[in-house]
């Protein structure tokens, strides 16, 4: 039963994070505390959308951002992307600004950092639960001036369309190359239901509606992907 001031939630919820120790916490927090009823779990981003693709309407996601196949906020952009109903929380041990504010870009619904404690972290989801939008009070904070060798890495890095991950470019180079949903699953050693979530994803990210156009543009962005490393 839901504790204080927190409010039954009858939906379900997913927790999406490679410690099971704290996948444990995230838990209880929920069933305990917040009153979810079905509650699935995942130690990876993978899994996470295997189980977002295969399960029914999930409620309620919370991601860390430092686990196997989350690679940048853009996967949480795929995410929202595909699955708008979803309220999305990352739950990550980085109190980084950019990593916040990259986050809030993505589409999220609140960013708790795992230093909080059980009443912080109760009260934080259940804001977002409510309607709201979470985010820790330091980010109030003036900012620290960016050294130049972060602004170097940045102006380095996205030689990939704007949320494409790193796992649906994977796909993509598979697309182009005209591999079947089961054949990239089996490449990638990937669940069907996964390929087809980042398929989408891709597609959407291109602009396209079918595997021809797709395989068109990404055999277009592999050539010019390569031709930037020569």
């Amino acid at each position: 039963m839901a504790n204080g001031d927190t409010r039954p939630f009858p939906g379900s919820a997913l927790i999406a994070d490679d410690d099971e120790f704290f996948r444990i916490a995230l838990n209880s927090i929920l069933k305990n505390r917040l009153g979810v009823r079905e509650i699935c779990e995942s130690g990876s981003l993978d899994d996470a959308l295997e189980s977002l693709g295969n399960s029914g309407p999930v409620d309620l996601a919370l991601f860390d951002l430092a686990m196997p196949g989350m690679e940048s906020t853009a996967s949480l952009g795929a995410v929202r992307m595909l699955f708008p109903e979803t309220l999305v929380i990352v739950v990550s041990g980085s109190r980084r600004r950019e990593d916040i504010l990259t986050a809030l870009e993505a589409g999220v619904h609140g960013y708790i950092p795992k230093g909080y404690r059980i009443e912080g972290l109760t009260s934080a989801i259940q804001q977002v639960i409510d309607g709201g939008i979470y985010v820790p009070p330091f980010l109030a904070e003036a900012p620290s001036e960016p050294s130049k060798s972060i602004a170097k890495q940045d102006q380095e890095v996205s030689i990939e369309p704007p949320g494409l991950t790193a796992r649906q470019w994977d796909v993509l180079k598979l697309l182009v190359e005209g591999q079947s949903n089961k054949e990239i699953a089996r490449s990638l050693n990937l669940g069907e239901g996964t390929v087809k979530i980042h398929i989408a994803a891709v597609f959407r990210n291109l602009g396209v509606k079918n595997r021809s156009a797709a395989a068109v543009a990404g055999a277009a962005l592999l050539a010019g992907k390569r031709a930037s490393f020569h």
